[in-house]
């Protein structure tokens, strides 16, 4: 300790400030979340989900696009469970005139945005509700972080 006060070694924890990452209230959970949420760890996720209405007709096409059974029969109950659980924000004229600002910004960092539909009106759900995205695949919502924060989530390996 000098006259001035306490000296502090480079490798004190006292002078660095604590960061306290803090789970956002709500947030829009995209369709790669709700097919891997078993896997997720609850805490890397908003208190308070909500899923857009694509994200269910993207879950609905899911057991039409396999030939397996199994499979076919997993996507099916994955579709009810989250019909069960999740009452969808719907596509209104809100989330329409969300779809065109997240267009014009994909459009605006160099990407295609033609055949993205599905994603961009999933992230214009999360625009128009004033909501962040979670995401496992965060670079279908690259170049749209002026618009909305995109949060990813891992799913575990284990």
């Amino acid at each position: 300790m000098t006259a001035s006060g306490p000296t502090w070694t480079p490798y004190s924890t006292k002078t660095r400030a604590r960061v306290v990452e803090q789970r956002h209230r709500r947030g829009l959970i995209d369709t790669s979340v709700v097919i891997d949420l078993d896997r997720l760890d609850v805490e890397t996720l908003p208190r308070e989900l909500a899923v857009s209405a694509v994200t269910f007709a993207e879950l609905s096409a899911g057991p039409h696009a396999t030939n397996d059974v199994a499979e076919r029969a997993r996507r099916q109950e994955r579709l009810q469970l989250a019909e069960a659980t999740f009452d969808p924000l719907p596509l209104d004229g809100g989330v329409a005139r969300a779809y065109g600002r997240v267009y014009a910004e994909v459009v605006a960092a160099g990407r295609e945005a033609r055949g993205r539909a599905f994603h961009l009106l999933i992230a214009a759900t999360a625009v128009a509700a004033e909501l962040p995205l979670y995401t496992c695949n965060p670079d279908d919502f690259r170049g749209l972080s002026r618009l909305l924060e995109v949060v990813h989530t891992n799913p575990s390996l284990s």
